[in-house]
């Protein structure tokens, strides 16, 4: 079986092609976009696919990632892995940054427990404790860096940190933790091997945002309804 999986969530537009059966990932094609997601994520899609040799009518399940990261690269990946799945009949598992985040560090430092943690911009984090057996050890959460500096505090020595929010947590440490991941989403290979491992959820993958929308509407351009008599 073919897997296809699908990263927008942040500034890359990633996607691999995994065969399950052997575990060999038989492409992958990764660009540093920034923005854009929606016009260049199906060329990355079909470049992949032919440097793998396969169609993606092979595709017998799809893994996407869910964030948290970009509001609109992630909706582009969500919506557009639902669309394969619905079109091709097969399944579709979402992966959360942060979990491709901890299998990215747990390669690098096996057996650690791990923090995977995002610079969410506007003075937050996302994160997320891992133990050193891979099992998360919390949920997913946006919160502040004094908050995550005191649960710092109450876990024990030998944890990693993972993610764009790595360098902001050290700052604050008198001792350094150790960083085995500095970017802002996870590697698609990660992606790939961590939706091979899910099974589907009954329902669709849904965006994981953690909070509300950036962009709020410009009141101050609202215009007054006419009153008629």
């Amino acid at each position: 079986m073919k897997l296809l999986a699908l990263d927008t969530a942040a500034n890359l537009c990633s996607v691999a092609i995994l065969d399950v059966e052997t575990g060999t990932v038989l492409a992958e094609m990764s660009e540093d976009i920034g923005k854009g997601h929606a016009e260049r994520l199906m060329a990355v899609i079909e470049q992949a696919m032919a440097a793998a040799g396969v169609s993606i009518t092979d595709t017998g399940k799809i893994a996407v990632s869910v964030g948290p990261g970009s509001f609109t690269g992630v909706r582009v990946g969500v919506s557009t892995a639902r669309g394969f799945a619905l079109a091709l009949k097969c399944p579709v598992v979402g992966i959360s940054t942060l979990e491709a985040l901890a299998y990215d560090a747990a390669k690098l430092v096996p057996g650690s427990p791990i923090l995977s943690i995002i610079d969410a911009r506007r003075d937050e984090l996302y994160a997320q404790f891992f133990g050193g057996d891979g099992s998360a050890q919390s949920e997913p959460m946006v919160t502040a860096l004094p908050l995550i500096l005191e649960q710092l505090a109450e876990r024990g020595p030998g944890l990693v940190l993972a993610g764009s929010g790595a360098q902001l947590i050290n700052e604050k440490l008198d001792r350094l933790l150790d960083i085995a991941v500095t970017t802002a989403t996870g590697s698609i290979e990660a992606f790939a091997r961590l939706g091979a491992l899910h099974a589907a959820d009954e329902e669709a993958p849904k965006p994981l945002y953690l909070r509300g929308l950036d962009v709020k509407p410009q009141q101050g351009f609202v215009l007054k309804r006419k009153v008629t008599e």
